[in-house]
């Protein structure tokens, strides 16, 4: 009677996991890092992050939530985040982009008056002889040529000129819900409410 030969047992291969690899740089970050710091900054997301810096699609997330708790990473973050933080600061203050300027900019727009684009005579200033307030408010400027004749024979003549003029009614709600005005008048709106209500349904200023 013949033995059954043994079977041999089936041996499951195993892709080893591959470290990344490189020389790191100046910051001891490996290159993989280095761009992933670069991306996050951009992107602000860990995963899209690794993804960009060229990590596994399938392995970005915890990738890149292990960059993040990585001290040396975190804390070139940090300090790269400050820097960007300062440059933004310094770029709107060199824009004179503060509080104080959006408020008087939607100010000149909301009490924006037409007749100072005009001299006393009725003629409309030019452009460079507006005031600053005046000139705050205008939102685009179109300028059409006129000519007499015809083909080759016609002659600039003139100019139109077209102002468009920035939403009034738009600069005085901002303007309004600045100052409050809006809760001022719900909140007299609700006790008016209130009033009635207490009065069995009845306004008492019509009573």
């Amino acid at each position: 009677m013949a033995q059954a030969k043994p079977k041999k047992s089936a041996l499951k291969k195993t892709t080893p996991k591959t470290a990344e690899t490189g020389a790191r740089g100046n910051d001891g970050l490996l290159p993989k890092q280095s761009k992933f710091v670069a991306e996050y900054l951009i992107c602000g997301n860990a995963t899209q992050a690794a993804i960009h810096a060229g990590y596994s699609a399938k392995t970005a997330y915890s990738i890149g939530q292990e960059n993040l708790k990585k001290p040396v990473i975190a804390a070139l973050l940090a300090q790269k985040q400050v820097v960007i933080a300062k440059r933004q600061d310094e770029r709107l203050e060199a824009m004179e982009l503060t509080s104080a300027r959006v408020l008087r900019e939607i100010a000149r727009i909301a009490f924006f008056d037409p007749r100072k684009m005009f001299h006393a005579d009725g003629k409309p200033k030019a452009i460079t002889e507006l005031d600053d307030d005046t000139a705050a408010a205008i939102a685009g400027l179109e300028v059409l040529e006129e000519y007499a004749g015809s083909g080759q024979d016609r002659e600039l003549v003139g100019h139109v000129k077209k102002y468009k003029i920035a939403d009034k009614n738009s600069a005085l709600d901002k303007a309004a819900k600045i100052l409050g005005e809006y809760e001022k008048d719900n909140a007299q709106l609700k006790e008016k409410v209130k009033v009635i209500f207490m009065a069995g349904g009845k306004d008492p200023e019509l009573a």
